[in-house]
């Protein structure tokens, strides 16, 4: 066993490394921004306020300070939106890999202008610095799903795919560790601590010139079969692929013959669907599966169980961390368990997690030992979580459409989760005020309706093809006697277009 690990390493050298180069770029700063906008938020509402009180000779009133905050932290959302919906066209006429790189270049002008608002005493910059990050992680969120799940053979899809959510809870954590007050959570260095994500962008920006574009990209869109068979010998190695180039060639036959449809043909198309279903459905249930919950009531719970002040942000780092090395065990299991069954297992578990997370956190102020089973059940939470909805959803999303239609589907995609972001940022802490615990039954009735839904309708699509995956999806669109109805019913046409 552990030699064929260590062959399959030597054989994917190159196919790893870029998945590293993509990740530190991709879905790692998505994940950073989450978690490290919360440490420095004391000093950069004093900030806010002397920056004015120098400018006016007065303070400013704490609503209002209270006001500015919140729109530093919403205008990522808003930034990450337009990213999102800039995205599908640029890629498509631009490729991905050109466009990752400008992104990069927007991320490093956004750390400037984080790094040198104190110093230029002006709150305005760490504004437009958090809008500028909003825009690269809107960019890298939609492109690095997509990019990484083009470059990997089929028998690795799984687990590249799931690499997106591992990279995204190690930006979370990451976050958490450098925004402690020992490390750059500080009065006197919280601008380096927004500015330290241009690093990421900084590496991924010199690296990525030395690797391919995917090679479905150039044989399906440049048409460059040299090309294609040069990217897979560096990502893949020596050996026999042609298989995998069969299985491009069929997809590119398809779409000689396929118009590739906006945003709102694409939901409108009869033959996607279902795929369209599953896709709202996943994506969904991963905004409102309770994780961000969870993590709001981490904080009261460790207080309850008696846990010292000082040592609840690192309690919570141990959440961070549980989080990250489940990711990194679904990555291992994806390939060998499936999709559908980490998912609606995922979310099964996760239901009967967050009923008793409501009985213990309802009951302990009766029980004084009942806030001890609260943290165990949180951190089981964290655990199914990251080895179920983290890193399934984002390998489905990639699978179930065709390379013509994926830049759509994935601004649509990017529009949900931006979206949700900011409405469950609104209307969360109203929730929790006015239900209290008993706000996870939500949650809860969410992920068992989710967990039916794709235990019933979803197709395994491990180890399948583009095509094999479609045929699955046509049974479902329309019906078994119309199997062999597809998308080729478009007039012979290549537009590639991801406009509204």
């Amino acid at each position: 066993m552990e030699h064929f690990i260590f062959a399959l390493q030597v054989q994917f050298r190159g196919l790893f490394q870029m998945i590293l180069v993509l990740g530190i770029g991709g879905s790692f700063p998505y994940g950073f921004h989450i978690s490290v906008i919360n440490y420095p938020s004391v000093h950069i509402r004093k900030f806010i306020n002397e920056t004015w009180i120098g400018r006016h000779g007065s303070p400013l009133h704490p609503e209002t300070i209270m006001l500015l905050w919140s729109f530093i932290v919403s205008v990522y959302g808003i930034g990450g939106f337009l990213g999102s919906l800039c995205c599908g066209y640029l890629t498509t006429k631009y490729r991905k890999k050109k466009c990752q790189m400008c992104t990069n270049l927007i991320m490093l002008v956004a750390a400037l202008f984080m790094a040198f608002s104190k110093t230029a005493k002006s709150f305005e910059m760490i504004l437009v610095g958090r809008f500028l990050y909003g825009i690269g992680t809107g960019f890298s969120l939609n492109i690095h799903p997509q990019y990484v799940g083009e470059i990997s053979p089929k028998k690795l899809r799984g687990f590249t795919n799931s690499t997106v959510a591992v990279f995204l809870t190690l930006g979370k954590l990451t976050g958490q560790v450098i925004g402690l007050r020992e490390i750059l959570g500080s009065e006197a260095l919280w601008p380096w601590l927004l500015a330290s994500s241009g690093l990421s962008a900084l590496v991924q920006l010199v690296t990525l010139p030395f690797f391919p574009d995917s090679p479905s990209y150039l044989l399906i869109q440049k048409g460059n079969e040299e090309a294609c068979r040069k990217a897979i010998r560096k990502l893949w190695g020596e050996g026999d692929h042609q298989a995998e180039i069969d299985d491009i060639m069929k997809e590119k036959v398809t779409m000689t013959s396929t118009k590739t449809l906006r945003v709102l043909e694409v939901i409108k198309e009869r033959s996607l669907r279902w795929q369209l279903y599953v896709l709202m459905t996943v994506m969904t249930t991963l905004q409102l599966c309770g994780i961000n919950a969870i993590y709001f009531y981490s904080f009261e719970v460790f207080h309850t169980a008696k846990f010292e002040e000082y040592l609840i942000p690192y309690v919570s780092l141990g959440v961070g961390l549980c989080e990250c090395l489940s990711s990194i065990l679904c990555s291992t299991l994806i390939d060998r368990f499936g999709r559908k069954v980490l998912l609606w297992g995922g979310y099964t578990l996760m239901c009967s997690v967050l009923a008793l997370l409501t009985m213990t956190l309802s009951l302990q102020h009766q029980f004084f030992w009942m806030h001890y089973f609260s943290v165990i059940l949180i951190f089981l939470f964290v655990v199914f979580y990251g080895i179920g909805p983290s890193g399934a959803t984002i390998s489905i999303m990639v699978e179930i459409f065709s390379q013509s239609f994926r830049p759509s589907a994935f601004l649509i995609v990017g529009c949900i989760n931006w979206m949700g972001l900011f409405v469950l940022g609104m209307i969360f802490p109203l929730i929790v005020d006015n239900l209290g615990p008993f706000c996870f039954l939500i949650f809860l009735g969410i992920l068992a309706l989710s967990a039916i839904f794709i235990y019933l309708y979803l197709p395994e699509t491990k180890g399948k093809s583009i095509m094999e995956i479609k045929a699955e999806f046509n049974k479902l669109n329309f019906g078994k006697k119309e199997t062999s109805v597809t998308e080729n019913s478009f007039p012979k046409e290549q537009l590639f277009c991801t406009k509204l």
